[in-house]
């Protein structure tokens, strides 16, 4: 089984948010992740937070104690506080599955 996330963002900075893609994937990767869809979005028809969403993908991982470590890595959180933090303002979880 494959442990799938959907998440929304709030992107307000996409040349920091590109960065922090491009530097974050080959730590993805050595955790069996990916990205299975991204999208950018323009309107939210139906939420249930007020946070704003204008970015919607779909993060892949081989199973749940990999995604585990590697929302812990130490070299993923550096990666993260140096470009995520300032380049998204709200992050929505709205779904967590296997398939």
């Amino acid at each position: 089984m494959v442990t799938e996330m959907l998440v929304g963002l709030n992107v307000v900075n996409d040349e920091e948010y590109q960065a922090y893609r491009d530097e974050m994937a080959p730590i993805l990767k050595r955790y069996g992740g990916g990205f299975g869809y991204d999208f950018r979005v323009a309107e939210v028809l139906t939420s249930r937070t007020d946070a704003p969403i204008n970015r919607v993908f779909a993060i892949y991982f081989s199973n749940e104690d990999s995604m585990n470590s590697f929302f812990s890595n130490d070299e993923y959180l550096k990666v993260r506080q140096r470009h995520f933090e300032k380049s998204v303002t709200d992050t929505t979880i709205i779904a967590t599955y296997e398939r």
